[in-house]
């Protein structure tokens, strides 16, 4: 999650799910008149999908026992068509990763990026949607390249990986906060110049805090050259977020990535996303780098990631 989240899972996360049972076939929980195609996918319980998830709106929420956001949204949709029952288990982003892992939960889901590491511990479907590299930005002003932040004053939450990017601009200063408000505020006061966050935490504060008069702009990922001479630069390219499952779920991704697939191809994805406010040019179109981190990985060869098309 990655999102842009901090990538370390601290063990005492793992607490945090902790009373949280795993639960075989034989649970007392399982609910009345499951399918055989349902409960062939091997969720802990036939027919219910028990999902980690942080509150982190407008991606992710938990209103009663509902999930609601972007992410909540797709996987409710997805869960619907497959007979599964949405259990929604709260936690933190370090006890998300470590409850799939652990294989105390069928799933966990808020933009979570996808990395060659992460693959190694669990499985990621198709990409519901990729991150592109939203800066907020005062109304007026109009930043396009790496370049055009040199000397700049740029904000982040601390932990977040876009830390390291910024750091690497020459002569830019980093401004980190506990938390979203904090960029916003010193955004508002003139004292930050760039903040990056999550593009959704941008449009979603538009909206809420028009006080603010800051607008959402799109950052030109820099070049393969400039991100060899400076590794950290690949944090301000898009990255793709993915659903995450434990090692032995092959059969529940499988079936989850294919209605992923088929989201985008009958625009119920498109939707999706322009009801948070997103743009599905910049969401659902991957650039060419998806494809060869993931093709002969955890993906065959000729894998082809979903796409709405230019």
């Amino acid at each position: 999650m990655n999102r842009l989240r901090p990538l370390v899972a601290a063990l005492s996360a793992t607490l945090l799910l902790s009373t949280v049972g795993a639960c075989g076939a034989d649970g007392g929980d399982d609910p009345a008149n499951v399918s055989a195609k349902t409960a062939a996918l091997g969720t802990l319980t036939p027919g219910v999908i028990k999902v980690a998830v942080q509150p982190y709106a407008p991606y992710t929420s938990v209103q009663g026992d509902k999930i609601v956001g972007l992410d909540g949204d797709i996987l409710n949709q997805v869960a619907e068509r497959l007979g599964l029952k949405v259990e929604p288990q709260v936690t933190d982003f370090a006890g998300m990763l470590a409850g799939v892992q652990s294989r105390r939960v069928d799933i966990t889901i808020g933009g979570v990026a996808w990395s060659a590491d992460r693959q190694k511990q669990g499985l990621f479907t198709d990409p519901p949607y990729y991150s592109p590299p939203a800066m907020a930005v005062r109304d007026g002003r109009t930043y396009r390249t790496v370049d055009d932040l040199e000397g700049r004053d740029l904000g982040t939450v601390e932990g977040y990986v876009w830390v390291k990017s910024i750091q690497s601009v020459p002569g830019a200063e980093l401004h980190a906060y506990p938390d979203a408000n904090g960029v916003f505020d010193d955004l508002g006061a003139g004292r930050v110049d760039v903040g990056f966050l999550d593009p959704l935490i941008i449009i979603a504060a538009q909206k809420e805090r028009p006080d603010l008069r800051i607008s959402t702009q799109y950052l030109t990922p820099p070049s393969a050259a400039e991100v060899e001479a400076k590794p950290a630069y690949a944090y301000f390219q898009p990255y793709q977020t993915g659903f995450y499952l434990p090692k032995k779920a092959g059969k529940l991704e499988k079936a989850i990535s294919a209605e992923i697939d088929r989201m985008y191809e009958n625009g119920e994805m498109s939707g999706l996303v322009e009801k948070y406010g997103g743009d599905p040019k910049q969401f659902l179109v991957p650039t060419a780098d998806v494809a060869a981190a993931r093709r002969g990985v955890d993906r065959p060869r000729d894998w082809t990631p979903p796409s709405v098309g230019e």
